[in-house]
């Protein structure tokens, strides 16, 4: 073997020839980098740990020196991450795949809906045009026997008279809704006729920007704040015809029914809240204040609200409506869906804001075809023990052939807090310097878990009653400690409640597979769902006092109430129906069938 200085006199030879392509790439010049070279060389050859060490600080000092710097990337609140929560297990290749070999290419086209011709005489007063559905509406309309103005200035004045009472508008946009009324009667009148939505007033949930009006997010720290673009949502309403007449409250960042003026309550049964965090368009579509509203849901926010304000909703499939412009809690579960008086009213608005955006990565277009005449003994509908007796009682009697189901696929975990954390880091960065918070001595989350899980429906899974998410001692109870708490999360534990989200996704698919939908208890499965991207139709069943619900104590035994609550009011029950992935179209018109043959609905709150 030849003498180790003879290898390294060889390796400087063939080493003068390469130098300058080591110069052209590295910027570095010939002779450090012979020097450099040389040295690894020896190192290895010799043994010299030193020696190597010696290279690395020279290299590292090097590059440093004559490699330009690239300047931190500053994230807008809603950049997406790279990675894309798809909720059909195959992926969504496979979905697009399974679509078009079941409905051919034409699967990516949308739907038209038909609005039923207008019969008999129109009501004379503004408070029962005002609690006409959506879709009674747009029958007015297009029969030219109302004008789109008429309908906004009832509206308005009915926010502006109710607003008070159950501070259910943020922002109330008199001059622009009666300005873009008139455009939707002036085209109308010149033939150009947008379709179901065209000329109908609604509000939108004070998380989605909007040109030249507030968008809050609930918080004081933005009362005053205009974020100058309109969410697509609200893009893709206009365009189909829809007026904008108001921005509709939402809690604290999108957390039960609390933002910076007070609480939204429910126009049932004013004491009490209209729990959240789509307070705003719950309140103010059963108050007969808009046609309908337009919510968010993380976990239970548009669930919640509904059913406490005796709406009809849709949370969709996860990835069916685009969420650009509004307010990211959590990329992987955020949910845009209608908060109507009718369930066909939700397919209505459905059928307009749908699919794909392209600004929206988590979007998806898939068939959309409501069946107001459905067959419930054409779809496989399962019923759990515990669903609500008179709701099953009114389906049989139009068809429905239960399936006994059982309890559902749950694996605790999820990376709520994280993506909390992480959609938020730049306020809370300026919020810490603000109020003293050291965030580099956070305490660190349990191993194998997370801390700060809260979602948009606020309190538990219901969204504004229970299990409020643990408050962080070392921050002020104004402005949210849940995006502190996920900021301690070992990136090991993420990835691993994602893995785990996966088993429980497939999971849920190998339960579905035999069903179109199931009923449950009303807020049964908004927890897990929030984890597997399930569509959920909320709808009324019955007419009756709402029960009230009396916090637990240790041992599950119910404590006596320091001031017993205020007896509440009769107003709609509403029970909830879960579809299968995709099935929105289909759950829509069950709810529909049962809101067809149930007679409540005609009542309305006493305000």
């Amino acid at each position: 073997m030849d003498h180790p200085i003879d290898l390294l006199e060889d390796l400087q030879s063939s080493l003068v020839s390469r130098t300058e392509d080591a110069e052209d790439r590295t910027g570095i010049d010939r002779r450090q980098f012979m020097f450099m070279s040389l040295v690894s060389a020896a190192a290895t050859t010799f043994g010299s740990r030193a020696a190597l060490a010696e290279r690395d600080a020279v290299i590292g000092g090097a590059i440093a020196a004559q490699v330009p710097q690239q300047p931190t990337i500053v994230l807008a609140q809603g950049d997406p991450p790279a990675e894309q929560f798809m909720p059909y297990p195959g992926g969504t290749g496979a979905l697009m795949e399974k679509l078009v070999r079941e409905h051919g290419p034409s699967v990516f086209q949308r739907s038209s809906f038909v609005v039923p011709d207008w019969t008999g005489p129109v009501p004379s007063s503004d408070e029962d045009i005002a609690f006409l559905t959506a879709t009674q509406l747009a029958s007015l309309i297009k029969a030219r026997k109302i004008t789109s103005t008429r309908l906004a200035t009832i509206y308005l004045d009915r926010l502006e008279k109710l607003n008070p009472t159950l501070l259910a508008a943020v922002t109330i946009m008199r001059a622009q809704g009666l300005a873009e009324a008139k455009r939707m009667d002036d085209e109308l009148a010149a033939g150009k006729y947008r379709g179901p939505l065209h000329g109908i007033p609604y509000g939108v949930k004070d998380l989605f920007s909007t040109k030249g009006v507030p968008t809050t997010w609930g918080a004081a720290d933005f009362e005053h704040r205009i974020i100058d673009e309109d969410a697509e949502v609200v893009t893709r309403l206009r365009d189909a015809g829809a007026v904008l007449i108001a921005k509709l409250a939402t809690g604290l960042f999108a957390q039960n029914d609390q933002w910076f003026r007070g609480r939204t309550n429910n126009p049932w049964n004013l004491t009490q809240g209209s729990s959240g965090s789509s307070a705003g368009p719950a309140s103010a579509t059963a108050a007969g204040c808009v046609a309908f509203g337009i919510g968010t849901e993380t976990s239970g926010s548009i669930v919640s609200p509904s059913i406490r304000c005796g709406d009809s909703a849709l949370r969709p499939t996860f990835g069916r409506v685009s969420r650009y412009g509004g307010m990211v809690l959590a990329w992987t579960q955020d949910r845009v869906g209608p908060i109507t008086r009718a369930p066909e009213d939700a397919a209505m608005v459905f059928n307009a804001i749908h699919g794909v955006d392209e600004k929206d990565p988590s979007t998806v277009t898939t068939p959309f075809h409501f069946d107001a005449n459905v067959s419930l003994a054409d779809l496989r509908i399962g019923v759990d023990p515990h669903a609500p007796p008179e709701m099953i009682a009114t389906l049989r009697g139009l068809g429905l052939r239960p399936i006994d189901i059982g309890a559902r696929p749950n694996i605790p975990g999820g990376g709520l807090g994280v993506e909390d954390a992480a959609a938020f880091d730049d306020y809370v960065q300026r919020k810490a310097k603000e109020i003293g918070l050291d965030l580099a001595a956070l305490p660190e989350a349990p191993a194998g878990g997370e801390r700060g899980r809260g979602g948009r429906g606020g309190r538990g899974a219901g969204g504004g009653e229970r299990g409020a998410a643990p408050a962080n001692p070392m921050a002020p109870a104004d402005w949210n400690p849940r995006f502190v708490t996920g900021r301690t999360v070992r990136a090991l534990d993420f990835v691993q409640s994602q893995r785990r989200r996966y088993v429980l996704i497939k999971q849920w698919a190998e339960f579905m597979k035999n069903l179109d939908m199931f009923i449950a208890s009303p807020s049964a499965d908004v927890g897990v769902n929030a984890q597997t991207g399930h569509p959920c139709a909320v709808v009324p069943y019955k007419f009756d006092v709402p029960v009230q619900f009396q916090g637990r104590g240790r041992g599950g035994a119910a404590p006596a109430p320091a001031t017993p609550p205020a007896p509440l009011n009769p107003q709609p029950i509403c029970g909830t129906i879960i579809g299968a992935l995709y099935n929105d179209d289909a759950i829509l018109g069950v709810a529909h069938q049962l809101r067809l043959h149930t007679d409540f609905n005609r009542r309305r709150p006493q305000l």
